[in-house]
């Protein structure tokens, strides 16, 4: 299956982590194939002959999604169903990404895949119209439901909170969210090892599964204090004041629970992903190298 693979997403957090394990990969970011050109995908794809596509690739400005709906549709619902169509055609494996956006954060029990889903934002309508069209072509298809995802040098919140903490003495952070912290180089390892067993298996195993950092849940605030205590005493940062969503108003709304269970990809993939807090040690050494 990854004698071939093609990765769209070249440049994104996760995309960078995947052809990083990948280097045998084909990897296209934005300049090579444009997502909101829907036409120009099967052409693209064909073009590289691939084992195996991988789509990396996503409309992720949360807010802004919610005054360019039609636009983050396309790439996020449209744009996979075509791929993976062209993957059905083709008779080979398509692995997509999606998001907790999908649901509405009520309660505090970790969600699993049946559970209804009742996205909030555009965003999150986007994500879920793209893994319904995605299993409607009946291809060889994993989509992996994530949250909270991010790296040692993207724009993310690990990144924005070690900028700002060196710059202020006091921050607010949000604590009334709570979710799965997921570090992409270790998404991408689950990945491909899901790939890999998957390859063993007498049929491949489509459908959603769930796949976020391990560990003990945390809210941004606990994310936030974790990152700053790797740091003590090299920040300006004296203060983080625990803060409610209600507090931080946005254009899009976000989930308030965004625990993800991920028991089934354990007991169908066989994949686990490390905790949390190990994915943010790894990082920080990265960060630091």
């Amino acid at each position: 299956m990854l004698s071939n693979p093609l990765i769209i997403g070249k440049g994104g957090q996760l995309g960078n982590a995947l052809a990083e394990l990948l280097p045998q990969a084909n990897a296209i970011g934005r300049a090579e194939l444009d997502l909101s050109l829907i036409e120009l995908i099967p052409e693209t794809i064909s073009s590289f002959k691939p084992s195996i596509v991988l789509n990396a690739a996503a409309y992720t400005a949360v807010d802004k999604a919610e005054e360019e709906e039609p636009l983050a549709h396309l790439i996020n619902a449209e744009a996979p169903a075509v791929m993976a169509a062209f993957c059905a055609v083709k008779n080979i494996p398509f692995i997509h990404y999606s998001t907790d956006y999908v649901f509405d954060g009520s309660g505090d029990e970790p969600w699993s895949e049946d559970d209804a889903t009742n996205p909030l934002s555009a965003y999150g309508r986007s994500k879920l119209e793209g893994e319904k069209n995605i299993l409607a072509t009946q291809a060889d298809a994993m989509v992996f439901r994530t949250s909270w995802v991010y790296d040692a040098h993207g724009k993310n919140f690990l990144n924005t909170m070690l900028r700002l903490a060196g710059e202020r003495e006091e921050l607010s952070v949000v604590h009334d969210q709570i979710g799965c912290p997921t570090y992409a180089p270790h998404l991408a390892k689950a990945s491909l090892e899901a790939i890999e067993n998957a390859a063993q298996s007498a049929r491949f195993p489509s459908g959603v599964y769930h796949l976020g950092g391990g560990g003990e849940a945390a809210s941004w605030y606990d994310f936030a204090e974790a990152i700053f205590a790797a740091y003590e005493g090299e920040l300006k940062i004296k203060q983080v004041k625990r803060i409610l969503t209600r507090d931080y108003p946005t254009p899009a709304t976000r989930p308030l629970n965004s625990r993800l269970n991920c028991s089934k990809a354990k007991n169908i993939l066989g994949i686990e992903m490390p905790d949390w807090r190990d994915g943010l040690t790894e990082c920080l050494k990265e960060r630091n190298a």
